[in-house]
């Protein structure tokens, strides 16, 4: 059985980063929703409550049963949880008079706390809270404060519970991640065993009990994601295993035969399906981002299905849905976590469709799933290419999509990518791509006036897709790039680069 931390969600923006550097300290660990409680059983070490988006004075703030973990196994409250704690047992929470919101150092209280070994006097920390606990219960001690707040941090008596007011979790508190490790690694005793091997011999065994002799579907998109899958699938079950890339007319230039030729070396069972005048009379004249996420999810299905009814005993449908994707389409309804965007490989399938779904890769981040990826021996021009949304340039294409709108933009996109390989920039970026933008503008060509689309070049650095940075991508790579695209792609007369971060932008524009 998988030890594991679990993480009750307030809906704080960095409740998904808490996961993150637990995992990174090979620390297997799971989101749930406050509302949605898991019950404790022999595998759980611990319980991060984590910050949120309310005040513990709200009328309508989260009100965990705190009573199904407090005591019985280590608990740490993060911002919100701490402060929640702190109320909960008889203390007081006010509003600050000041909104505490940046860089603050420790001062230590307690220098023999467990919490704290290996965290150095003055280290910075991250505060974002408006509230601040003004009393603690009379068994609560204080652990470390800062200038601004007294009760920075603290450890309930004769327990191992503990509440801190700053956010280990994000890059501005330099030795937060120290202090996780204290928590999951001394405190609750982790063995940090959750490496790649391990993560491949316990799914590979899930999947045989889970699939038996039955076929299972899996649907190829050239990206790390699908081949991980794939790779992982079919080391569980062979060639049960039946492998369908689509030509959705959506795909980058080229890309349906390249992608058919890169698996050749696998051993993969694959069948290339040419559906790209199905998925463009669905979405003529459909501009609203949304929907044509919906229409493009939808006519995957039916092809699937359609390909099912051709292998026997098919009862399974493969996807490379992985944890970003799962966070994201959480809806507000179901859990803290706001919908952003539906994931066309997130939720059930339509009562006509017999297969059910099978996500080997649902609980890793991306990067997790390259180190997967790796230890599976993929090649590295597969584990390392870029991530490509399962829409493809139908959310890259602004507005309605024509065959003429997927031409120019495969252009330019092939021309970008390209550049980045070979002035030695792609492994630098975490995604790239290009926007075909719903305008036209004014340019000038030889001696005639033209009037002409726009382009908008995105990269973007990350470690997990789910914050990001635009890269500063050197100004002659730009000027030679713009250049190319302006001279080469007919329909294009002006190159623009977005220099956005995620928040509060996405990296996608739809």
């Amino acid at each position: 059985m998988q030890e594991t931390i679990l993480i009750l969600d307030f809906g704080s923006q960095y409740t998904q980063l808490i996961a993150r550097r637990l995992r990174e300290l090979n620390v297997y660990c799971e989101i749930t929703p406050w509302n949605k409680p898991r019950e404790l059983d022999d595998t759980i070490k611990g319980v991060i409550f984590s910050g949120s988006p309310f005040s513990v004075r709200d009328e309508n703030a989260p009100v965990p049963k705190v009573e199904m973990y407090k005591g019985k196994v280590p608990l740490l409250g993060v911002c919100f949880g701490a402060q929640f704690m702190a109320n909960h047992f008889g203390g007081e929470v006010l509003p600050s008079k000041i909104r505490e919101y940046g860089r603050a150092n420790l001062a230590f209280v307690d220098e023999s706390s467990d919490l704290l070994q290996g965290v150095r006097h003055n280290s910075q920390v991250w505060m974002s809270h408006g509230d601040t606990i003004k009393k603690v219960p009379a068994d609560f001690k204080v652990i470390c404060s800062t200038d601004d707040v007294e009760f920075a941090g603290y450890k309930i008596e004769n327990e191992s519970t503990y509440g801190i007011q700053f956010h280990p979790e994000v890059y501005h508190s330099e030795d937060g991640k120290k202090l996780l490790e204290n928590f999951v690694v001394t405190i609750c005793g982790c063995s940090q065993n959750w490496t790649p091997d391990e993560f491949i011999e316990i799914t590979i065994e899930k999947l045989k009990n889970q699939i038996g002799s039955d076929s299972v579907i899996l649907g190829l998109s050239g990206g790390v994601d699908s081949s991980v899958a794939a790779t992982i699938l079919h080391k569980a079950i062979g060639d049960q295993l039946h492998c369908i890339f689509v030509d959705n007319g959506l795909l980058r230039k080229n890309e349906f035969e390249s992608v058919l030729e890169s698996y050749k070396g696998l051993g993969l069972n694959v069948k290339g399906v040419d559906a790209k005048e199905k998925f463009y009379t669905a979405l003529a004249g459909e501009s609203d981002p949304e929907k044509k996420r919906k229409i493009i999810g939808g006519v995957f299905i039916d092809v699937f299905d359609e390909e099912s009814q051709k292998v026997k005993d098919a009862k399974w449908l493969g996807q490379g849905t992985i944890y970003p994707d799962v966070i994201e389409s959480v809806s507000a309804t179901g859990g803290p976590s706001a919908t952003i965007k539906s994931h066309h490989n997130v939720g059930g399938l339509p009562d006509y469709m017999k297969l059910q779904v099978v996500e080997p890769l649902k609980l890793l981040f991306k990067d997790e799933v390259r180190r997967v990826g790796r230890a599976l021996e993929i090649p590295e021009n597969i584990v390392g290419r870029h991530p490509f949304p399962g829409p493809g340039l139908g959310i890259r294409i602004l507005g309605d999509i024509t065959a003429e709108k997927v031409r120019i933009l495969q252009e330019v996109d092939s021309i970008f990518i390209e550049g980045l390989k070979k002035w030695n920039l792609y492994d630098d970026v975490w995604q790239a791509g290009a926007i075909l933008l719903p305008v036209q503008t004014v340019g000038v060509m030889g001696d005639e006036r033209t009037y002409e689309n726009a382009v908008a070049l995105r990269a973007v650095s990350s470690t997990d897709g789910m914050t990001a940075d635009w890269c500063h991508l050197p100004y002659d790579f730009l000027a030679k790039i713009s250049n190319e695209i302006i001279n080469n792609v007919r329909g294009i007369n002006r190159v623009t680069y977005d220099i956005s971060s995620k928040p509060p932008a996405t990296i996608e524009w739809e």
